[in-house]
């Protein structure tokens, strides 16, 4: 029998059990970040990728009055999400999507700010973590994988001078995106935070493009 968890995570009450990722209290850092480049932020919805139990996305449009999308792949994560989106009383401004993350956004969707908390963990290590629901950790054979997908989903959904914040587990990870993204264009790595060594916060920006008038 499943043990139903809470947690206070910045104020809000998340439900969560062992079948999606538990919540890190440090992480609310990544979603008042992603609050913080709301308030200057293009207009338009929030997206949240690899969503888990919501907090995150939920976190970042309580105290305004932004929408949120939130995707992930896990059917118990959707459930959790609007669970804790009814119990926060956000329910009404929030969508949540079930599916692959390249596959449950229209073609023509443009988001002011994306969230992404992919796996990051090597696969050779997810056995150190057997807490963790593999799914909700395994990152592929450099821990990446899924943050890339993350990055094509930004890519083609965040919006003209709108800004993304990746969490990644390692500066060399860090490094790795910076130099992918920063000599291709149009996004751009500009800043970080590491937070001990529990994970780095990346933000990423598109910058706005300049259309000749006709």
């Amino acid at each position: 029998m499943r043990t139903l968890e809470q947690m206070d995570f910045g104020g809000l009450q998340i439900a969560f059990d062992d079948r999606v990722l538990r919540p890190r209290p440090w992480t609310a850092a990544q979603a008042r970040w992603a609050a913080e480049l709301l308030r200057a932020a293009p207009p338009g919805d929030v997206l949240e990728l690899c969503a888990g139990a919501g907090q995150l996305g939920l976190l970042a449009v309580a105290d305004n009055d932004r929408r949120l999308v939130a995707v992930d792949l896990n059917p118990v994560a959707v459930d959790f999400t609007r669970t804790n989106a009814e119990a926060a009383g956000l329910l009404d401004r929030v969508q949540v999507r079930q599916g692959p993350l390249d596959e449950v956004l229209g073609p023509d969707e443009q988001f002011a700010v994306v969230i992404a908390d992919p796996p990051w963990v090597c696969r050779r290590d997810v056995g150190r973590y057997p807490q963790d629901p593999v799914l909700a950790i395994d990152g592929g054979d450099d821990g990446l994988a899924v943050a890339w997908r993350c990055l094509d989903v930004i890519d083609r959904h965040l919006a003209d001078g709108g800004s993304a914040v990746l969490q990644l587990g390692t500066p060399e990870q860090v490094a790795r995106v910076r130099a992918s993204l920063n000599s291709a264009g149009p996004l751009r790595v500009v800043a970080s935070r590491r937070h001990a060594d529990r994970g780095v916060l990346v933000r990423i920006d598109r910058g706005r493009v300049s259309r000749s008038p006709g």
